[in-house]
């Protein structure tokens, strides 16, 4: 009897042995990339600073399966001119591309186009969400505007005077701001907002915006802005005059990061770009390969990707005086290869 179950429990064993080691063969056939297998990251403003920790997390992930890496985009903030960086993407045919869409219903037609065509497309940090897109990895925008009211009103009261900057048609940018004036109205309504101007991230734009409502409003407490490049015009505008106001921005650029460092700026509010660029590649990459996932929902009939992300947060930081350091550019790039 003890004979019989020993030889039933090893031949147990050796089954579940030979499954274990069937699935790790699948998985390891279905979660490498064939030889130059390739995913794109396209952005617009391909020269900004903030792509580079993004792609860096992007081409980590990429490198952890053997996959090939290229950066994309357009040097301009243009749709037109991104859009047309895309379709260039999509004829050299890549297995998928991470796109952060400048405009949302713009870029409805190209995804779902390269989607159709076999090149499956996710989007960060900005969304297009009624395109098939499979996934969008971003920073909770509501938390960021959340967090900078609370900021706000903890140094300079709750009664005060406030502006915000901003930069209408980017979905995550649009977000930051309207969220914090809803936020402030609700919680805060004795915090008076006495400026609201686009400067769609042109430094020079912010610093002539910011000197006309600080000239307009003397008692200005605080500053809003949703992105990093307005911030530096603004801050600018603010030392000339001689005003004492807070300043909180979204993202970060070395040129924001001297001033936080120097107090004029402070704190920003910056999402976790590695971390985005790496669970990018992931969703992207993932959809790509769905083949090895078979969930209990009716996708085989309906004809879609099984791989579904509707939103991953990869967090964000707060960067003060006390940790700047940390986020020094050339610091985590030192020896990277930037490409």
């Amino acid at each position: 009897m003890m004979k019989h179950n020993v030889t039933g429990i090893l031949a147990s064993l050796a089954m579940t042995a030979s499954v274990v080691s069937a699935t790790s063969a699948q998985a390891e056939g279905g979660l490498r990339c064939a030889p130059g297998e390739t995913y794109i990251m396209n952005v617009m403003v391909s020269g900004h600073p903030y792509w580079i920790p993004v792609y860096q997390g992007f081409k980590q992930a990429a490198e952890a399966f053997g996959c090939e890496t290229v950066f994309s985009g357009t040097p301009d903030y243009d749709i037109t001119k991104q859009i047309a960086s895309f379709e260039q993407d999509m004829v050299k045919q890549p297995a998928g591309i991470l796109v952060h869409p400048m405009q949302s219903d713009p870029f409805i037609e190209p995804i779902d186009r390269a989607i159709d065509n076999g090149t499956e497309v996710a989007t960060f940090a900005a969304d297009s969400p009624r395109s098939k897109r499979t996934a969008y990895i971003t920073s909770d925008n509501l938390a960021e505007a959340k967090f900078a009211a609370e900021e706000i009103v903890k140094q300079i009261g709750d009664s005060a005077e406030y502006a915000v900057l901003e930069n209408p048609g980017q979905s995550n940018h649009d977000l930051r701001v309207t969220a914090l004036l809803t936020y402030m109205e609700k919680h805060y309504p004795n915090m008076k907002l006495v400026g609201r101007q686009a400067t769609n991230q042109d430094s020079t734009a912010a610093y002539r915006a910011t000197a006309s409502i600080l000239q307009a409003n003397p008692n200005l407490g605080a500053l809003w802005i949703p992105e990093a490049g307005s911030a530096e015009g603004a801050v600018a505008a603010i030392l000339e005059a001689k005003a004492e106001v807070l300043v909180m921005h979204a993202d970060i650029t070395p040129t924001t990061l001297e001033h936080i460092k120097a107090g004029n700026i402070h704190m920003a509010l910056n999402p976790n770009q590695a971390m985005q660029g790496f669970m990018g590649f992931m969703a992207t990459f993932l959809a790509a390969h769905s083949e090895v996932f078979d969930p209990f929902n009716d996708y085989k009939v309906s004809g879609y990707n099984p791989v579904q992300i509707p939103f991953i947060d990869n967090g964000f930081s707060v960067i003060t005086k006390e940790n700047a350091d940390s986020f020094d550019l050339s610091v985590y790039m030192d020896g990277r290869d930037p490409s």
